[in-house]
């Protein structure tokens, strides 16, 4: 009780019972007030902390004005209305699908053909069923997160313009067999420059042909075409193994004819030259003066090589006068004995 406050003093007494309650409630709801201030701005400043995961980035508006870009961590801004964060995506691959939908992820995938997408228009006016995927990344965070309101839209609606534009250059065939991979490449290419023109902060990685087939009623006579292609390319590959493999082998046998005709010819050349050498020794005895006996060992010479393993007698001739025929055996001068 305050001093002087007496509860006898009837209703003067309660007067300043009230007034000093009064007070007492004043002081208590000024100093809760204080406090209740305190906490609300603590919790206001609270709201400012925030924290970037690994692959995001954070950008970072000051009254809707983006003022800088934070990376993976934590960090603090202004409270909002201030300040606000947007978080951006910069590491993982996102990937949009044309002309089918993923139902169940792997192990155990099962997917949903959109015939409306799939089906495009060929250069020569026939009709292909293409699925495709779109794989792409963020690479300026800031364009991606300011300038876009949907990017998978976007993606997907510039990336069927871009693939038709490059089916309808084809035929049918090429579409669906030889230039599918080309088809894809020209797609990323132009794709990537669609979206740099449009400041979307997106960077194209690849683009995949997942299926490529004619619409079903003519499926047959597409997939005999594609078996005769095939067995037509077994047998250019067959073809080109046996080629390699017969090819080194007449070399090899070429090489080893022109060595023995060398070797055949060397001979022959050292045997003429030979033969010349006694030839010319024949030639100088004849000259000599030895003629009858050179003209008589030729003539036994050529007889012994043109009539090899035969008995062979020659006649000396008679003297004048004389009858006895002379006989030479040529066997029994050489050493044989028949």
């Amino acid at each position: 009780m305050p001093e002087g406050f007496n509860l006898s003093d009837g209703e003067e007494g309660n007067r300043q019972g009230w007034d000093y309650w009064r007070r007492r409630g004043r002081r208590f709801l000024s100093n809760a007030g204080w406090l209740i201030i305190l906490a609300i701005i603590v919790i206001y400043a609270l709201q400012g902390i925030y924290q970037v995961a690994p692959a995001q980035v954070g950008l970072v508006k000051r009254f809707g004005k983006y003022v800088r870009t934070a990376g993976p961590g934590l960090h603090y801004h202004i409270p909002a209305p201030i300040e606000s964060v947007q978080f951006v995506d910069v590491r993982s691959v996102r990937k949009v699908e044309i002309g089918y939908r993923t139902i169940s992820p792997p192990p155990n995938p099962r997917y949903a053909v959109n015939k409306e997408e799939a089906l495009m228009l060929t250069g020569d006016d026939n009709i292909v069923h293409l699925e495709m995927a779109v794989q792409y990344t963020v690479k300026d965070a800031q364009k991606f997160g300011f300038n876009l309101i949907d990017p998978e839209a976007l993606v997907k609606e510039a990336a069927e313009a871009v693939i038709r534009q490059e089916v309808v250059k084809r035929k049918v065939e090429q579409a669906l067999t030889s230039e599918r991979a080309e088809i894809a490449l020209d797609a990323q290419r132009s794709l990537q420059k669609v979206l740099d023109s449009y400041n979307a902060g997106i960077e194209v990685e690849t683009i995949k042909v997942q299926d490529a087939k004619p619409p079903q009623p003519v499926v047959p006579a597409f997939d005999d075409v594609t078996s005769a292609k095939e067995d037509k390319n077994r047998k250019v590959n067959e073809a080109e193994a046996y080629r390699n493999e017969v090819v080194p082998k007449a070399r090899g046998k070429a090489a080893s004819i022109l060595n023995e005709a060398d070797a055949y010819k060397a001979e022959q050349t050292e045997k003429a030259q030979g033969e010349v050498a006694r030839f010319l020794k024949v030639l100088k005895e004849y000259k000599a003066g030895s003629q009858e006996v050179t003209r008589k060992r030729l003539y036994i010479e050529t007889l012994e090589e043109v009539l090899p393993g035969m008995n062979k007698v020659i006649t000396t001739g008679a003297a004048e006068g004389d009858s006895l025929l002379k006989l030479l055996n040529i066997n029994e001068l050489g050493g044989e004995k028949k």
